[in-house]
């Protein structure tokens, strides 16, 4: 293997990693309707389920990727792709329930904790600071463009064969993506300077109120999308279901988990074209737009969205759109207003953060309809509503820190 590696060969090589890593992203909230029927599960317990992987990212990301400050994020990431390998392969062959389901999620997450923000790491290394935005949206876009075709591929594998062989290919899928970063990327130690501060001193971190901001808008961000991601599919299941609607009479081609899909690959060309608006009109600007509209969103799709599949299916895509909008934006905030010495822990509290609101998002949507009697129009309507009430909570406090715009912004 080569000892040295360009910047863009590098760049190709971790993104293509992470389009294998994350195929299997999708396959639990896309089978959802079948599995809550299966299982027998309430709205809480599937929620709970989904949250599962997003709890222990939580608690494991601000350990995996503040050590890449330290030790070499390759050998962090490859145990991250080891966690996805083995949670896949043993929630296709075990699970078979509720906690069954919830640990081997859980463990899944950890890989996310692993490979997610320890793959950005290995790219803001490596590049200079006016190509930092751009390199985060690249690594983003990578993730979900694979992300948004795993909800019809889950859909497809378990159609041709079955549910536990749809979960194990992903992790015949990750195994390619350990193998990859093995045999093509060098690894690389980072430099230790004469009075660092402690690895896990996360003080300098909380009191850099600029990445602050920005880790804090990426918390309510990521709740929404999560919730989004979470229950988009049982979402238009119940609206196809309650318009009358037999199976396989969504247009077959634009199924629930197509839909999803669609909305993936759209919102992560809205993420990239969100990251280019907010360096040409200013990112404070784009980031205070994109939650205002995704809360008239989030109301438009829980309240008109039950009254037909495919008024629901417009909005539910242009809702997605709208919180994907300012999803780049926030991440290359953060890293942008980042001590360089400390952006491992900045990355680590900014996707803490981040998937603390990802955890409570799905939660909150299974509660909130167990709370109001079950699946019904009105209760999707209040479901979304709580999560509008997420993002006000979100701005008021993005506001406040007034976190400031990154070389190359417009209004710097």
């Amino acid at each position: 293997m080569a000892t040295t590696i360009s910047p863009a060969r590098l760049v190709f090589i971790v993104c293509a990693a992470q389009v294998f890593v994350q195929l299997g992203a999708g396959y639990w909230p896309a089978l959802l309707p079948e599995m809550m029927q299966r299982w027998q599960l309430t709205n809480s317990e599937a929620g709970w389920i989904t949250s599962a992987f997003y709890a222990t990212y939580m608690v494991a990301v601000p350990v995996l990727v503040t050590l890449t400050d330290r030790v070499d994020p390759k050998r962090v990431y490859l145990f991250g792709v080891g966690c996805t390998l083995i949670g896949h392969l043993l929630f296709g062959l075990l699970a078979d329930g509720f906690w069954s389901a919830l640990v081997l999620r859980g463990l899944v997450g950890l890989r996310w904790a692993g490979t997610y923000m320890t793959g950005l790491k290995l790219l803001a290394d490596q590049v200079d600071a006016r190509m930092m935005s751009r390199a985060v949206t690249g690594h983003a876009a990578s993730i979900g463009i694979s992300g948004a075709l795993s909800y019809v591929l889950g859909e497809w594998l378990a159609l041709l064969f079955d549910w536990r062989i749809a979960f194990a290919s992903a992790g015949f899928t990750a195994l390619i993506a350990w193998l990859t970063v093995v045999l093509a990327v060098p690894g690389r130690t980072p430099e230790r300077k004469a009075g660092a501060a402690a690895l896990f001193d996360f003080r300098p971190v909380l009191r850099n109120r600029s990445a602050l901001a920005y880790s804090i808008a990426y918390c309510v961000h990521t709740l929404e999308m999560n919730a989004l991601r979470g229950w988009g599919v049982a979402f238009l299941a119940f609206v196809a279901a309650s318009s009358g609607m037999a199976q396989g009479a969504t247009g077959g081609v634009l199924s629930p988990a197509m839909i999803v899909t669609i909305l993936g690959l759209l919102g992560t060309l809205a993420s990239v074209a969100g990251n280019e608006a907010s360096i040409r009109f200013g990112r404070r600007r784009l980031i205070a737009a994109a939650m205002l509209l995704s809360m008239a969103g989030a109301a438009a799709l829980g309240f008109i969205g039950p009254h037909g599949y495919w008024i629901a299916a417009v909005l539910l895509i242009v809702y997605g759109m709208i919180i994907w909008l300012d999803s780049s934006s926030l991440t290359a905030g953060a890293a942008g207003s980042a001590d360089p010495a400390r952006r491992g822990a900045t990355l680590a509290v900014h996707s803490m953060l981040g998937y603390g609101g990802g955890f409570v998002g799905p939660i909150a949507i299974g509660w909130t309809l167990d709370l109001s009697g079950g699946m019904s129009p009105l209760a999707w309507g209040y479901a979304f509503l709580v999560i509008a009430g997420f993002m006000l909570a979100g701005l008021i406090a993005f506001a406040l820190l007034r976190p400031r715009e990154l070389e190359g912004d417009k209004g710097r």
